[in-house]
């Protein structure tokens, strides 16, 4: 999947929760199904966390899942509530099984058994038990921060207020869905628009009485903290959360192989609409304990784990126009513009073309009637033209050969792994030359993952442009708030509001100041890895001044394809102008490494293959324990760890230089 696809995509997603978000959290008046808007808030998680760069362009009106009520206390999570990356067919799901097996170093697809259960389409809770009582409970909130909610999940009857058995774990937060089913729902129906909407809107009653009223229920299905650990697979927490008094889903299973999860797969869907709440999907979680424990997670969401959604519906509409919009790093995306139509609840005004190849090989025009798909409701697109409706003067779609926006030329990029230019056009102009780059660059940079400065949203950045309030980051620090609280909307309190969140954010982590830059292919990891290289801002800026990118080379993580990037970036002046004025203005952090692992100071690489571990393991246990891991053989190596089957040039290269040659159970007893 492309880029250009994944970003218009999930600007389409923000667009749309911020048009909900006010009217579904505070004001209970959604006018989607519950359905719909839950999946559309998901959406965005997932998209998020499998594609670390997207996360730029959340801003703090919308942020990840969605910020505690002001109406409620907050607390923060003992351990996060993540959400799960996604899959709609059998390719997907064999696609998360290789990944699996090749992150585990595991050849046999057989030690591998799922606990499948369903996706229940309700509001996540998380309940904390200590000596047995239930002490506090809270919603999810962002993933990170939860609304205190505790009396309200107290009216729940599914709920234990103190469990009996003693072998329950003295201190553990216990995860499930709160949900109505639908029989109970048809007698409350005249007050909410759908069953998720009635559980959110109940669970955030300020009345527990209110709450009370409301048939609300609960499935256990999963746990964060836990002091005891006395189970070895999902299955037997399964187990012990009923010994414990906790309703749990009966159709929850155990099963080995992708066949076998798609054929249950397909049961389920036949009889989806026979059960007595809402699902729309599976989830597919690695059963063994360990297992999970050595996968862990990539950006947020575990490894171990995915949800295998519904299919998706479609239907037929007409295109009445074909729009080119650009996103943050210059990728063209055209949009079909189409005669709404209903699409599983969702009024369909938009469809994503994805790019000019895909217009080519489906011959789309406007005025076509076209098939558009909810594929796997993440964003509408055009499947397929009926040709039959096509009007006799109808003409072929061009793609422009000039930027819309500022008449640059269009690009495409030369990959040298596939020895093809990419399907992505691209605007030529870099940094802040074409306006529609710059008013995106802003969105990321004041976004919830770079600067995070709350009242600050994609709105209000166009608005602010629109007015030549902003034009540059760095005017971001200087705004006229007296023109400010005269704008229609505003006010001295929202206007006094923005300021305090503004002058808040000039404090920031050195890795989330190089992730605001919105340097293509510096996505949250690569500046992480960046600002563990350099340390600090001045490093990081002697980079602007002597160019000397070489020095990456050696940064495992970081490539040719990033360090063009970042030559690119830095050869543009009005870019070096930004970062040299921004650093004048803030107080950006030093970072401060771990020093207490046992690999303190060390640098690793590894050649060759690993025996019962993979690679990306081996690494990740390094970095954990304070190592560092180098790319190519120089003077800075420390360790060169051989496999079976080791690359002789690199060994040859080590013993060249001195460079410790050691075998991986070496490598293990410096880990002890």
């Amino acid at each position: 999947m492309q880029k250009n696809e994944i970003k218009k995509k999930y600007f389409d997603k923000i667009k749309e929760l911020n048009k909900h978000n006010l009217l579904y959290y505070q004001k209970s008046k959604p006018i989607i199904s519950d359905k719909d808007y839950d999946k559309l808030k998901k959406e965005i998680f997932e998209l998020e966390k499998k594609y670390t760069f997207l996360i730029s362009d959340i801003s703090p009106s919308n942020t990840v899942g969605f910020k505690p009520s002001k109406n409620f206390l907050k607390a923060v999570h003992r351990e996060r509530m993540l959400s799960l990356s996604n899959a709609f067919d059998k390719n997907d799901l064999g696609n998360f099984e290789k990944k699996v097996l090749n992150y585990l170093n595991i050849k046999d697809k057989k030690i591998l058994e799922y606990s499948v259960e369903p996706k229940i389409d309700g509001i996540s809770a998380s309940l904390t038990y200590k000596n047995n009582n239930f002490v506090l409970g809270l919603s999810r909130g962002d993933g990170t921060e939860g609304e205190v909610i505790t009396e309200n999940l107290k009216t729940i009857k599914d709920i234990p207020k103190y469990i009996e058995n003693t072998k329950f774990p003295k201190d553990i937060d216990i995860r499930g869905e709160v949900y109505i089913e639908k029989d109970d729902f048809k007698n409350i129906k005249d007050r909410f628009a759908n069953p998720r909407n009635a559980a959110s809107g109940s669970l955030r009653q300020k009345d527990s009485s209110e709450t009370k009223k409301i048939p609300l229920r609960f499935i256990a299905y999963s746990f964060g903290f836990n002091n005891e650990i006395n189970f070895k697979k999902q299955s037997e927490f399964l187990q012990l959360l009923k010994n414990w008094g906790f309703k749990t889903n009966k159709f929850n299973k155990v099963i080995s192989g992708v066949d076998n999860l798609v054929q249950i797969h397909k049961e389920l869907e036949k009889k989806r609409y026979d059960l007595d709440f809402d699902v729309d999907g599976l989830v597919y979680k690695i059963n063994s304990i360990e297992l999970q424990n050595r996968l862990g997670f990539v950006a947020n969401a575990p490894r171990w784990a995915i949800a295998h959604k519904f299919s998706a519906d479609s239907s037929f509409s007409k295109i009445l126009n074909i729009e080119i919009q650009i996103g943050r790093t210059g990728a063209l995306t055209p949009v079909a513009k189409v005669k709404p139509v209903n699409i599983g609840g969702v009024l369909v005004s938009n469809a994503t073309l994805h790019n000019e190849e895909e217009i080519i090989r489906k011959d789309i025009r406007v005025g076509d009637t076209v098939k558009i798909e909810r594929a796997g409701d993440v964003i509408p697109h055009v499947l397929l033209v009926d040709i039959n409706k096509r009007s006799k003067e109808s003409k072929k779609f061009l793609f422009p050969q000039k930027c819309p926006s500022c008449g640059s030329k269009v690009i495409k990029d030369f990959n040298k792994v596939s020895k093809k230019y990419d399907a992505v056009k691209r605007c030529s102009s870099e940094g802040y030359k074409c306006e529609k780059i710059a008013i995106e660059k802003i969105k990321h940079f004041v976004s919830k993952e770079a600067f995070n400065i709350e009242g600050l949203g994609k709105k209000v950045v166009e608005k602010f442009w629109n007015l030549k309030l902003i034009k540059l980051p760095y005017d971001i620090f200087n705004l006229n708030y007296k023109k400010i609280e005269k704008l229609d909307g505003w006010g001295t309190q929202s206007s006094n509001n923005l300021k305090k969140s503004i002058e808040k954010s000039r404090n920031i982590e050195l890795d989330k100041f190089i992730f605001s830059l919105g340097i293509r292919h510096i996505g949250q990891e690569n500046a992480r890895l960046l600002s563990k290289f350099f340390l600090n801002i001045k490093s990081f800026e002697d980079l602007t001044k002597n160019f000397n990118f070489n020095s990456l080379a050696n940064l495992d993580g970081i490539g040719e394809t990033q360090i063009n990037s970042l030559k690119n970036f830095f050869s543009d002046q009005i870019n070096l102008n930004v970062v040299k004025k921004l650093v004048s203005i803030l107080s950006i952090k030093d970072v401060v490494l771990n020093t207490k692992g046992k690999l303190v100071n060390k640098t690793f690489m590894f050649t060759g293959k690993l025996s019962n571990i993979s690679r990306a393991e081996a690494k990740s246990l390094t970095e954990q324990n304070s190592g560092k891991i180098l790319s190519n053989v120089s003077k800075k190596l420390d360790y060169l760890v051989i496999g079976e089957k080791p690359t002789a040039k690199k060994v040859k290269q080590a013993n060249e230089l001195s460079i410790k040659v050691i075998s991986q159970l070496e490598w293990k007893k410096l880990l002890n």
